[in-house]
């Protein structure tokens, strides 16, 4: 309980002792008061306990209310019925009547208080009737032999903590009506297997659902908008989740320390991801982010250790702070064109990682980014990117081939520091400025193109690395003997610099390209005779020659 919690209450029993302190009438076992319109407000109650029928009236008069602390703390209560024509439970009415072992709420009821039931920890069976339009605040915390609670279409909202350590409970009902359930109502109902939240709900609140580790599965039906922060965090049991389309946000640590959770699919509804939703989530192997998501949050995917692969759609433009940390099963991420920022160690420790392409509209790329990807071979940076980052690279041990786009001005330092060396550098821009840092090893080699400048014949400082150079310039030969259709076979010659790497690449739609790699060759004394059967479904083929 909170100390909030805490003084809440105190001022409330407070309030509840100068109320019984007033004038009041008393029949029998009540004490009670007359209300303006003749009915009749519960106030205390004075009997042996045991099973308690409320009475419909008291001399004559209806009695419509039960009020605030009129049974609390009363430990002699075992069972109570109260009769239809009761309108409204007020706060604290049956507060720590700890072996009061079940309660029907009739139908006549359309208002409940908060700390109705709580601290009733024998509670087993509640029943609440349809007509209640609302639970209140912490109505049944530390019911914890409450095994199953049916919530009444009639109801709208489901307060804070209202089920709150309710950990026998097995069976959760919410019938079509809920629309609200707020913070932490059913924090720590360990004892959940499953639940189904309704379409009329549009929000669930903060840790409504905080560490009920035995839950497998929950289904949202289509109406849910809103997931907020730590709503189903250190759900440790949960196998399952089915996020629908009209989910627009999820808030911080969601689904955080799920660990049995295996797979997830993001609806392009969602356009606001919190931090860390899923992080520590060690079971996760499969997530499908659709298009109309537009951010990956900071740690989103932080130690999710069995996540093999990502594909990043369009939709999204930013990429987090550690956003995939320590994913070191991770073998394979497509970024789509659309992403423009990747922040600061977004891929770092993904030792499974073998490969990147960073797209052309990414134009911002933190630090040690790529940081510590011991498996990756290949890096490609997108032609949108200005400078790479400080230790982007950095003790990436297998790097052997990185593309360099056009716009590249500046290369930080440490940015490929203990890279051994033996990394075939691609530029497609004009050379950049680079620290003595930058690059560690002496077995680097660097290509540029013919209409770039700055080149000499080595690129770095002359100190710690110096690379040579050379001039990457491939020509296609399509016209001679030998070459075009012959014998089936389309035959083209490629020439220029000696042991140049070129890659064939072919396009079928110029208006649209996408260019798929055929064959990666080396121009062995300047040439290479490449041939290729004739296509005879295909109406159009066009051959580049690309960047390993």
């Amino acid at each position: 309980m909170t100390f909030d919690s805490y003084m809440k209450r105190t001022w409330i029993v407070l309030l509840g002792l100068l109320l019984l302190a007033a004038p009041a009438a008393v029949q029998a076992q009540y004490s009670y008061v007359i209300n303006a319109d003749n009915t009749i407000t519960i106030t205390g109650y004075f009997g042996a306990g045991g099973a308690v029928v409320i009475p419909t009236n008291i001399n004559g008069q209806v009695v419509t209310s039960i009020g605030d602390l009129a049974f609390y703390l009363r430990v002699s209560l075992t069972d109570v019925t109260i009769p239809e024509g009761v309108t409204s439970i007020r706060d604290f009415a049956f507060s720590g009547c700890s072996n009061l072992t079940s309660i029907t709420i009739p139908g006549s009821v359309t208002s409940i208080g908060d700390d109705v039931f709580s601290g009733c920890t024998s509670l087993a069976n509640a029943a609440i009737s349809n007509g209640v339009t609302s639970i209140g605040d912490y109505d049944f915390d530390e019911c914890s032999s409450l095994t199953s609670v049916t919530v009444p279409g009639s109801v709208r909202s489901i307060g804070t903590c209202a089920f709150y350590d309710c950990e026998s409970m097995t069976n959760l009902t919410m019938e079509n009506g809920v629309t609200n359930i707020a913070a932490s109502a059913f924090f720590n109902c360990t004892g959940l297997t499953s639940v189904t939240i309704p379409g009329s709900v549009i929000s669930i609140g903060a840790s409504a659902f905080y560490n009920c580790e035995n839950m497998t599965n929950v289904t949202m039906e289509n109406g849910v908008a809103n997931i907020a922060a730590s709503a189903f965090f250190n759900c440790t049991g949960l196998t399952s989740v089915m996020i629908p389309g009209s989910v627009t946000s999820i808030g911080d640590v969601a689904f955080n320390a799920c660990s049995s959770l295996t797979s997830v699919t993001i609806p392009g509804s969602v356009t606001s991801i919190g931090t860390s939703v899923f992080s520590s989530c060690e079971g996760l192997t499969n997530v499908t982010m659709n298009n109309g998501v537009t951010s990956v949050g900071g740690f989103e995917f932080c130690s999710c250790v069995s996540l093999t692969s990502v594909i990043i759609p369009g939709s999204v433009t930013s990429i987090g702070d550690n956003a995939f940390l320590d994913c070191t099963s991770l073998t394979s991420v497509t970024m789509n064109n659309g992403v423009t920022n990747i922040a600061d160690y977004a891929f770092f420790g993904c030792n499974s990682l073998t490969s990147i392409t960073i797209p052309d509209s990414v134009t911002g790329i933190g630090v040690w980014v790529f940081g510590e990807c011991d498996s990756m071979t290949n890096a490609a940076i997108g032609n949108g990117v200005t400078d790479i980052g400080y230790a982007e690279f950095a003790i990436c041990p297998s790097l052997t081939a990185v593309t360099v786009g056009s716009s590249v001005t500046n290369i930080s330092p440490q940015a490929f520091d203990d890279c051994p060396g033996g990394t075939e550098l691609y530029f497609k821009g004009n050379a950049p400025t680079v620290d003595s840092s930058s690059f560690y090893g002496d077995n680097g080699l660097v290509y540029y193109l013919p209409w770039t400048t700055g080149w000499g014949t080595s690129f770095g400082n002359g100190q710690a690395f110096a690379y040579p150079t050379v001039l990457w310039n491939p020509q296609m030969q399509i016209g001679g003997e030998g070459l075009g259709v012959q014998n089936n076979l389309f035959v083209f010659n490629i020439t220029n610099t000696v042991n140049i790497p070129v890659v064939v690449e072919v396009c079928t739609n110029l208006a649209k390209p996408v260019w798929t790699p055929l064959k990666t060759v080396t121009l062995t004394n300047g040439s290479f005779l490449f041939s290729e059967p004739l296509q005879a479904n295909t109406s159009s083929r066009f051959y580049g020659l690309g960047f390993p």
